[in-house]
């Protein structure tokens, strides 16, 4: 809870180890670990003060850090890394030329290397332009930093216009909704492939051009500082470790998330929702999680039931959780001029407001005039919210909430927050709105696991329990085909938990399919017969949702359970939910490494493969935790794909256990019941027993090993509810492969209580496949 509080409370000054003066250019080095610094430059001393910016959650640390100066500059140094600000000397009388176009803003440039002197970036500029925002007289502030041949970028939050490497590209960094290929999210933090990531530091709408024209740069609309943070390391995980150590631990979420999350855009009733989890019951199929979406209110704003629909909302969530389920309900931060609370919030000045002090109503862009939007970035406002959403609904049983709009959807760009303007905090919204609800449940619910879903993050938001997807998008292959990327890069962000509306969430509406389609669509009732490839596209969606961190099936169509796109696809998606539940304590395992590292277990390639160039720029293929490769089917009717298999290791196909030499590109079969999927050597994929959710108990089947090189994974299980993760409440044992002596050895007890020689199988090449 102390650290949600830091991240949302006002900056904390700065602890610099050195403020130097570069002809009136002040430039600040605030080391925060042996790797990671930050570095502010200003010409006000004030900005260099405030310290650093929203998300950062960590504190200042100087230990371990020398100075020295000499004619080239400053240099302070660490085991890790230097930093020299270069001497600047005074500027010489300016030449004819110099006279129109030289700047007036003093010059300051940065050398960046590690321990062995070798150079890993250089800051080669910076800008502070003056103009007018909202009325307000401020500057455009940016940075520029050297690039070398070879390396790539990525990260940067979500853009869905389908690049992983983002090199030779602008970005546009800012919450867009409307966004044309899908909407972004900007979480500005960009990794290279080279050892290094930056964090920038402003969360005003910013433009990113990486690997531009041999050079990278940042460029904030508003500003008086340039701030940034470097994070170095030797691998990956220390760049995700050290964007943990400053914006806070990724949570483990409740062992139900991992399971299925069943949704709608919408439920009509009471009786509907719980025929659909009593479909899932009566079919055998597992399930964990019933979403009930918008409209359920009587009124926005209302924070209420609509009992015409939902009569006993306390007996329907006993219900769901007399069966082992849990439920989630969406949460809109809109007021309605008619609302109950509207007028209240709008005499405390509480909601988003014009320059007038009225508050903003609805969106005009979109013919949106429905409501105003809380002002999140106003903590007494926060403490309400959680208030109404604590007495109003989780009163009524509801487990968890969706925080919808988290842009926010009415885009503050010319509003005010109470912080100050719009413009300024743009991209802010989703972590104080997200940590607002964090920190009431730690309050109110101290040993109730939290979580959150939510539609868009922002620096440190991971911090607060949420899960994150990709927003409405359309129900197309093309639609599907982005969203492996876009998870990709969010993961790349330090946002671990994001993936996306099974099925696409528009209504299902595509192009004719140009080939045979591989899922007959007689009997599907999720969409309009004229879409006759839109069961085959859901299988395929489904597939690859089966091998992200959350598996949840959403969507604006007639009907989305599993047994709605018809009986030629029902099959299909039941062998994946079953594959999904049969490998949660390989899932949770990976979840809880995940809050203890920082790291993300969806994995663009470039993660776990650092000297193969090859698997640099692999769009379509990723790592699922240190095991699986995973290369999801994206086009219709296709039946076979090229895979890529990294380099340095051998891989097994998972269906067939045949092994392949890695470093090359193979073609692999992908008939509809399939998504092609290989198994690194060495790897150790714990199994589970069939449970119809995960409140039940759930024995290990077997421990698959696959050979070929040494190999560890951790095993991690508790009670899946409460939080005495945090407080060594569960229990966990490191399994070790000898591939030398054929072994396993478990380090410790089995958290199941089993003994791990009995439940251990070494895969053998030809001798059978998964299932």
């Amino acid at each position: 809870m102390l650290a949600l509080a830091s991240q949302i409370a006002s900056p904390a000054a700065a602890q610099s180890l050195g403020t130097l003066d570069r002809n009136g250019s002040i430039v600040a080095i605030e080391p925060y670990a042996p790797n990671i610094v930050h570095v502010t430059i200003a010409l006000d001393p004030k900005e260099i003060e405030a310290g650093a910016g929203y998300g950062i959650s960590a504190k200042p640390n100087t230990s371990g850090w020398t100075h020295r100066a000499d004619a080239a500059g400053d240099t302070y140094s660490s085991s890790a890394l230097s930093i020299t600000v270069n001497a600047q000397p005074w500027p010489k009388q300016p030449t004819q030329m110099q006279r129109y176009f030289a700047p007036s803003l003093p010059p300051v440039s940065i050398a960046i290397r590690g321990a062995d002197g070798r150079e890993i970036t250089q800051m080669e500029g910076w800008e502070l332009a003056p103009h007018k925002i909202d009325d307000e007289a401020t500057f455009r502030v940016g940075a520029s930093f050297g690039d070398t041949p070879g390396t790539h970028y990525y990260g940067l939050g979500q853009n869905q216009e389908g690049a992983l490497d983002l090199r030779g590209r602008t970005l546009d960094c800012r919450h867009n909704y409307d966004a044309p290929a899908g909407e972004t999210v900007c979480v500005p933090f960009l990794v290279t492939n080279k050892g290094y990531g930056i964090l920038w530091d402003n969360p005003s709408v910013t433009t990113v051009s990486p690997g531009l024209h041999n050079r990278t740069q940042f460029q904030s609309r508003v500003g008086e500082r340039v701030s940034f943070f470097l994070i170095t390391g030797n691998s990956a995980d220390d760049l995700y470790a050290g964007y943990a150590r400053l914006t806070g631990a990724t949570p483990l979420p409740p062992k139900a998330a991992f399971g299925l999350i069943q949704s709608k855009a919408r439920y009509e009733s009471q009786a509907e929702l719980l025929g659909i989890a009593e479909g899932y019951r009566k079919r055998g199929y597992p399930l964990d999680v019933m979403v009930l979406d918008w409209f359920h209110w009587t009124r926005m704003g209302q924070l209420d039931i609509d009992r015409a629909a939902f009569p006993d909302p306390q007996g329907m969530n006993k219900q769901l959780h007399d069966a082992g389920m849990h439920s989630i309900l969406s949460v809109w931060p809109r007021f309605e001029r008619e609302g109950r609370y509207y007028d209240m919030l709008a005499a405390k000045g509480w909601l988003l407001k014009e320059k007038d002090g009225d508050p903003a109503n609805g969106l005009a862009v979109r013919s949106d005039r429905a409501g105003a939007l809380l002002d999140s970035t106003n903590p007494e406002a926060r403490t309400w919210f959680w208030g109404k959403i604590r007495d109003n609904l989780a009163s009524q049983g509801f487990d968890w909430f969706w925080l919808d709009e988290t842009e926010p959807d009415l885009v503050p760009s010319g509003y005010f927050y109470s912080i100050g303007s719009g413009d300024r905090y743009y991209n802010l919204y989703p972590l104080v709105h997200t940590a607002g609800v964090a920190e009431g449940s730690a309050k109110d619910r101290p040993d109730f696991r939290n979580l959150i879903l939510a539609r868009a993050a922002y620096t440190g938001a991971q911090a607060s329990g949420a899960i994150f997807w990709t927003a409405d998008v359309q129900s197309t292959w093309e639609a599907l085909r982005r969203q492996v990327p876009a998870t990709l890069n969010m993961a790349a962000s330090g946002i671990a938990y994001t993936s996306s509306d099974t099925g696409g969430w528009q209504w299902p509406s595509g192009p004719e399919a140009q080939r045979p389609v591989l899922v007959d669509p007689a009997g599907a009732t999720a969409m309009a017969p004229s879409y006759r490839d839109y069961p085959e596209l859901f299988v395929r969606w489904f597939q690859l949702n089966t091998f992200t961190p959350t598996l949840r099936i959403h969507g604006q169509r007639p009907a989305t359970a599993l047994w709605e796109y018809g009986p030629a696809a029902e099959p299909i998606l039941a062998d994946f939910l079953r594959l999904r539940y049969q490998l949660m304590p390989y899932l949770y395992g990976l979840g809880y490494q995940t809050h203890r590292s920082g790291a993300p277990f969806m994995r663009a390639l470039f993660m776990d493969f650092p000297k193969d160039e090859q698997a640099a720029t692999v769009v379509d293929q990723y790592m699922f935790g240190p095991a699986f490769l995973v290369a999801p089917i994206l086009d219709q009717g296709t039946t076979s794909r090229r895979v890529y298999l990294p380099a340095g290791t051998d891989w097994y196909d998972w269906w067939t256990n045949r092994k392949h030499a890695g470093g090359q590109w193979i073609d692999a079969a992908a008939p509809i019941e399939r998504m092609p999927l290989f198994v690194r050597a060495g790897a150790i994929v714990p199994l589970g027993a069939a449970v119809p959710n995960t409140s039940v108990r759930q024995p290990l089947t077997e421990i698959r090993v696959y050979p070929g090189a040494d190999g560890t994974f951790t095993l991690y299980d508790d009670d899946g509810v409460t939080n005495a993760y945090k407080s060594n409440g569960g229990k966990s044992a490191t399994l070790r492969w000898d591939d030398r002596a054929g072994r396993l050895v478990a380090a410790g007890p089995l958290p199941s209580g089993q003994k791990a020689d009995a439940l251990v199988r070494v895969v053998r090449e030809g001798q059978g496949g998964a299932q």
